[in-house]
């Protein structure tokens, strides 16, 4: 049986649709249909029901889904230990969306030209998912928020950045008091529903602020457009750039204590890759400034 057909099935189910599939596996649809008929007649068993151009798992399917997954796990570990006298094979690392697209590029870049041997698959998701992920040992490591929970015994943390809280408000607002911006402008939210969020909000309340809320949202690249489109001023992490191009934004730090976000990289002690981790860990140390990042009240 062809670990690549299974690869298949469970990237059909992950994604919802072959269309879907075939993106993130780089192969036409027509091919992941064929892999997948392929795998259902060897097992004699129907594992995917198409209803128009999208899919579900079915019954039997369900059935194999973590096994085919579990597998899958093994087959990557047995790369990793054939060629156990170098490093190199495949590391599975999941990362935050602001970590995607800050630091991630520059660790990833000084892994690959140290140890041209070494994969990387990489999950995007958000940080409670990915810490989820971690510990069932489906990812090796995850560059992710500091858990407002204590860490399994399994897992270790290492911090790579801390972003203070701003208030982040059009560059036409520079010099103002922060905290009469926050209580007379309308408030583009950072979403409370997520641990970056949940910060801003406690320092709103610690400081008696009621804030106009005018949107909520969880996507800080969003809210400095916003901010720039004259919508409001916005309390949020001074997140590592690249920002979006073109904004005329003044960035103004607190006048009272606030716990920062903490941003760093969380991993399995009992993941056969470890020596991956540990390259991960090395070239981020390198490649990140540990300790508090700087503020200046100027233009983003």
């Amino acid at each position: 049986m062809e670990t690549q057909f299974l690869n298949t099935f469970v990237t059909v189910v992950d994604q919802g649709s072959m269309a879907a599939a075939a993106r993130v596996l780089n192969v036409t649809p027509a091919a992941v249909a064929q892999q997948l008929r392929t795998l259902e007649r060897e097992l004699g068993a129907t594992l995917i029901a198409r209803v128009g151009r999208t899919v579900s798992v079915t019954e039997q399917g369900s059935r194999i889904l973590e096994r085919a997954r579990e597998m899958l796990r093994a087959v990557a570990d047995l790369r990793s230990v054939a060629n156990d006298s170098a490093v190199s094979g495949e590391l599975r690392l999941g990362a935050c969306p602001t970590a995607l697209a800050g630091m991630l590029p520059d660790v990833l870049a000084r892994m690959v030209d140290a140890f041209p041997q070494i994969n990387v698959f990489i999950k995007p998701g958000y940080s409670v998912d990915l810490y989820r992920a971690v510990e069932a040992g489906d990812l090796d490591a995850a560059v992710v928020l500091q858990a407002p929970f204590p860490l399994p015994k399994t897992c270790e943390w290492l911090l790579l950045r801390e972003e203070p809280l701003i208030v982040l408000a059009p560059k036409s607002m520079a010099g103002r008091d922060p905290h009469e911006l926050l209580a007379t402008q309308p408030l583009i939210r950072y979403d409370r529903n997520q641990w970056g969020g949940r910060q801003a909000d406690d320092y709103l309340r610690a400081n008696d602020i009621v804030p106009r809320e005018r949107f909520e949202l969880n996507a800080l690249n969003a809210i400095a457009v916003m901010v720039d489109r004259g919508l409001g001023v916005s309390l949020v992490p001074d997140w590592a750039q690249p920002w979006p191009e073109g904004l005329q934004l003044t960035r103004i730090p607190l006048p009272n204590p606030a716990v920062p976000r903490r941003i760093g990289i969380v991993w399995s002690r009992s993941s056969v890759r470890v020596r991956l981790v540990t390259v991960l860990l090395q070239e981020s140390k390198k490649a990140v400034h540990v300790g508090a990042h700087p503020v200046r009240d100027k233009p983003a």
